[in-house]
């Protein structure tokens, strides 16, 4: 962190008390767990020239973007080319010029619940770079909207009118983690918001998601995603929480496509056979040389 207040970035972190001005390359922690509920404010009035673009475009998953605004008679200056990289930054938020951010509407913006949660993942994972089909985009947008209200694969795959052994392979073939951990991970979206937004107990909570119990809800968190209830109720945001989750399929081998900012990956072990638990990692690079492919492909768990 920097002390220095011309820099045009700061960092919104925990306990959400102050802006943390950043110098334009300082790096972010690599595990999205640890950057966990941070955001990056990039207030346009101290600068955007093209070193402030790069950053912009170049920032980890899960760290959401609050531009502000210059004042009103110098919006004219902003080019065109900032424009741009804003709109495939995809910020959470875009604020008028105020002469210092109040931290406690910022507090507000990242907590938000999202009108159209489904519709907001989606494009989340499109800026991210699952370039998904359209049917497949539609499949998860419905397993979103419908994580709310069903517990089982088998309840999803009526939801869908699609078998599970259809919808497995649908999702086996794009590289993404199986049907059923994509609904387990979406109703555990849905608790991590009403944790942040809401004063009712975690029992209260699970109880509402259809979970027996909050112990429940606490150990499935830590299995899928690898935090717990009170990470989630001290850090504001989602974005972190799908990011995380991403990783760890990615880590686990069930997310089949290489993310910007993912660590290199080799096969994970087969347990029936010995002498691959034994294989050394190998770059992506290698992987490609042998493949063909521009991002490693690994075997995938049972769904």
């Amino acid at each position: 962190m920097t002390s220095s207040t011309a820099s045009p970035f700061s960092l919104f972190a925990p306990p959400y008390q102050e802006l943390m001005a950043i110098d334009t390359d300082e790096d972010f922690p690599d595990d999205p767990k640890t950057r966990g509920g941070a955001a990056l404010v990039w207030i346009l009035e101290k600068g955007h020239d093209e070193r402030h673009l790069e950053r912009i475009a170049g920032r980890p998953g899960g760290i959401p973007l609050l531009v502000m605004l210059p004042k009103s008679g110098t919006v004219s200056r902003v080019r065109s080319r900032v424009l741009k990289v804003l709109e495939d930054a995809r910020p959470q938020a875009v604020l008028p010029f105020h002469p210092r951010p109040e931290v406690g509407e910022l507090r507000l913006l990242l907590r938000a619940e999202p009108e159209d949660l489904a519709g907001e993942v989606l494009d989340y994972l499109w800026w991210r770079g699952l370039r998904l089909r359209q049917e497949n985009r539609q499949i998860l947008r419905r397993t979103v909207e419908l994580s709310a209200e069903l517990r089982t694969l088998s309840a999803l795959s009526r939801g869908l009118y699609i078998s599970r052994r259809a919808l497995g392979r649908r999702f086996r073939r794009s590289g993404i983690p199986v049907p059923s951990h994509w609904l387990q991970f979406c109703r555990l979206l849905r608790a991590c918001i009403r944790l942040q937004n809401r004063h009712d107990s975690l029992c209260r909570v699970a109880s509402s998601l259809g979970y027996p119990d909050g112990f429940t809800l606490s150990n499935q968190m830590q299995r899928l995603i690898g935090i717990r209830p009170s990470a989630v109720r001290k850090r504001l945001g989602w974005e972190w929480v799908l990011e995380a989750w991403l990783y760890q399929e990615w880590l686990e081998g069930g997310l089949d496509i290489w993310l910007r900012g993912f660590p290199e990956r080799h096969d994970p072990p087969d347990l029936d056979s010995p002498a691959r638990a034994k294989t050394k990692p190998q770059p992506p690079e290698a992987v490609r040389e042998r493949t063909g492919s521009k991002h490693p492909r690994v075997r995938k768990r049972a769904m």
